[in-house]
C-alpha cells in the first residue's frame, strides 16, 4: 500500500499548536515534536467507527487492547509482559511527574543525563525533589555517555530515580547494548529506580537495529524500572493523549499507582481505541514513515554539515536534529533562524549548555524540509 507523506494537510488556522504559534508570518514551523502526516489509515477508519456508535461513556481498556499491546511489544522487541504489569496513563509527561512522586521523599535527588527534553527536567521540582544531571558529550559521529561523570554524580548526590530517556531526545541516539548493561549497572550499584521514557522507540532509523527496552536486559532490572511507552509520537497521534507504562515489579506499580490515585484522569476513549489500531494494524504505515524520515535525515545531515558554524551528528532515532550552532555569531541561535522564516526549538530549554543548539523537527514533507534548509543556509551565508 502507497502511503502520501508528500502532500500532508494544512494545518494552519486550525488547533495546532505547532502551526499556530507563527499563524500570520512567514515563519516554518520545525520545532515542537509532533509530524505534519495524516495518522494512519487503520487508526483513522478505527475512530470513525467508535465515532458512528454514537455512546461515550465512561470506559476503559478492553481486553483487545491490553493483549494488542502484549503482541505488539513481543513482536517489535521480543519482551514478554504480564498484562497486570501495564498501567494506563493520559501522557508520558504525566508518567515522569507520578514517578518522581512515587520515588524517594521531599527534597531527595533525582537524577538526569542533559540535554534533554524539558519535562525531565521540571518533573523533579513539581514533586518537591532535586534535578542533578550530568552532561552528555559529543563526538565527531556520535553523542555518549561520560560514565565516570555519571558514576561521581551517583555517588555524590544519592538520588533515588533516574529518569532516562531511551532513545534520547534531542540527540537523536538509540542506545546500544553495550551502553544499557552500563546503565543497569549503574542502577543495581547506586540502588536507583530507572523512569525509562521509550516514546520513541518505533523510531530507530537503522533498518538493522531493533530497540531493546531497558527493562528487557534481566529480571533484576525489570524489578527496578518504570518504562513509559505510547503510540503518540511513532503514530503521530499525541492529541489523542494515551500512553502507558509498565512495571513488573508489584511494590513499585503499587507506589506508581498510589501517587496517581486521585489527581490522574483516565485515559480518553478514543486515544484507547486509536492505540489499538496502531499498535495492531499500523506496521505497513510505520514502515513507509521510517523510510521517509530515513530519507529527511540524511538530507538534514547533509546539509547542516556543510554550513559554516553549525554541526552536528547523525540521527539514529527520532525525526529530531540537534544542531551545535558555536560557529554562528550569535548568542541566540533560535531567534537567528526564527528572523530567517524556520522556528526552531531553543536549545536553552533542554537544559544548562544547550543555549548554544537548536532543534529542528523533520517529521515533514521534504518539500518543507528543503525550503526550511534552504532559509537556514541563506540565513547563515549572509551572516558570513
Amino acid at each position: 500500500m502507497a502511503f502520501d507523506f508528500a502532500a500532508p494537510p494544512d494545518r494552519r488556522g486550525g488547533d495546532s499548536t505547532k502551526w499556530n504559534r507563527y499563524q500570520g508570518r512567514d515563519v516554518l514551523p520545525m520545532w515542537v515534536a509532533d509530524m505534519d502526516f495524516r495518522a494512519p489509515p487503520a487508526v483513522l477508519a478505527a475512530l470513525h467507527r467508535r465515532v458512528d456508535h454514537g455512546v461515550f461513556g465512561y470506559g476503559g481498556p478492553s481486553p483487545s487492547l491490553q493483549d494488542t499491546v502484549r503482541q505488539h511489544l513481543q513482536a517489535e522487541y521480543g519482551w514478554a509482559v504480564e498484562p497486570q504489569w501495564i498501567v494506563w496513563l493520559p501522557g508520558l509527561v504525566a508518567g515522569l511527574n507520578v514517578a518522581c512522586r512515587a520515588i524517594g521523599e521531599d527534597g531527595d535527588n533525582v537524577f538526569t543525563a542533559i540535554p534533554v527534553y524539558p519535562p525531565f527536567l521540571g518533573a523533579p521540582e513539581h514533586s518537591r525533589r532535586r534535578l542533578c544531571s550530568a552532561p552528555l558529550v559529543r563526538t565527531q559521529e556520535r553523542w555518549q555517555w561520560d560514565f565516570g561523570a555519571v558514576d561521581t554524580m551517583l555517588t555524590e548526590r544519592r538520588p533515588r530515580l533516574w529518569l532516562f530517556c531511551h532513545p534520547h531526545n534531542p540527540v537523536g541516539r538509540a542506545w546500544d547494548e553495550e551502553e544499557l548493561e552500563r546503565i543497569a549497572d549503574l542502577a543495581l550499584r547506586h540502588d536507583l529506580v530507572i523512569a525509562s521514557d521509550e516514546i520513541h522507540c518505533g523510531l530507530v532509523l537503522d533498518p538493522a537495529r531493533r530497540h531493546r527496552p531497558l527493562a528487557s536486559l534481566a529480571p533484576e532490572i525489570a524489578r527496578r524500572t518504570i518504562t513509559l511507552m505510547a503510540p503518540s509520537k511513532t503514530f503521530n497521534i499525541p492529541g489523542l493523549y494515551c500512553s502507558f507504562a509498565i512495571i513488573s515489579d508489584p511494590d513499585l506499580r503499587r507506589r506508581f499507582q498510589h501517587a496517581m490515585a486521585g489527581i490522574m484522569p483516565h485515559v480518553n476513549t478514543l486515544g484507547l481505541v486509536a492505540c489499538e489500531a496502531a499498535l495492531r494494524d499500523g506496521g505497513e504505515w510505520h514502515a513507509a514513515l521510517l523510510d521517509h524520515l530515513r530519507g529527511n535525515a540524511r538530507r538534514v545531515h547533509e546539509i547542516i554539515r556543510t554550513l559554516p558554524g553549525l554541526a552536528m551528528t547523525p540521527v539514529e532515532a527520532t525525526y529530531l536534529a540537534w544542531i551545535d550552532c558555536a560557529g554562528l555569531a550569535t548568542a541566540n541561535p533560535q531567534r537567528f533562524f526564527e528572523q530567517a522564516g524556520v522556528g526552531l526549538s531553543a536549545g536553552g530549554d533542554f537544559g544548562p549548555g544547550g543555549e548554544r543548539f537548536v532543534r529542528l523537527n523533520f517529521g515533514c514533507s521534504r518539500v518543507l524540509l528543503e525550503e526550511a534548509l534552504a532559509r537556514m543556509s541563506h540565513a547563515v551565508s549572509e551572516a558570513q
